[in-house]
């Protein structure tokens, strides 16, 4: 288990915006916990990546033990050109690329957790919801997030989906911060 400050950044380059990434988007599927090693490759390599984190706590034998996990088991996201993409699968911590087809959808999905992450919002892994209320928060400083609204036992919480993956997180969110939208809404 790593220690706090040995993780890698959620981001790479830091203090960029994965929007100002150039080249394509694609989906690296790691081998099985290779996700923060795969990170700590690209570094070495200066391949700008989106690794989303959160942290998990638990409590073991009277002590709490805190580790950040990806929110996306399995996965990382990296942008760059050919040579990019042979440097990642030479790692040997790739099972399989995803091509992404619509990179600017991906893009707008992974933009939304990046908003998130940033605003120091706890992310947890959720299931993947098609159904449902699609919704836009109206304020606060998630304002603009857009997804499908669940109620788990006293709160609400907004799903922040990646189609691609078949996979989502979630933040909690009060409901008199959203609005109901049409999903097809910009």
């Amino acid at each position: 288990m790593l220690k706090a400050s040995e993780n890698p950044p959620i981001v790479w380059p830091e203090k960029i915006s994965i929007r100002d990434f150039t080249g394509l988007w694609w989906v690296a599927h790691t081998k099985s916990r290779n996700e923060k090693a795969l990170a700590n490759d690209l570094i070495q390599k200066d391949i700008s990546y989106f690794l989303p984190m959160g942290w998990n706590v638990r409590r073991q034998r009277g002590r709490t033990i805190r580790s950040l996990l990806p929110l996306f088991s399995g996965y990382l996201f990296f942008c760059g050109g050919e040579s990019q993409r042979i440097e990642v699968l030479r790692t040997n911590r790739v099972a399989n690329l995803l091509a992404v087809e619509d990179q600017q959808k991906l893009v707008n999905e992974l933009s939304q957790i990046e908003q998130a992450l940033q605003t120091g919002a706890a992310l947890i892994p959720h299931k993947y919801i098609k159904e449902g209320q699609y919704c836009r928060v109206i304020a606060g400083p998630l304002a603009d997030l857009r997804g499908v609204v669940v109620k788990t036992r006293d709160t609400a919480r907004l799903l922040l989906q990646i189609d691609m993956l078949g996979q989502a997180t979630s933040v909690e969110i009060d409901t008199d911060m959203i609005e109901v939208i049409d999903e097809t809404s910009p």
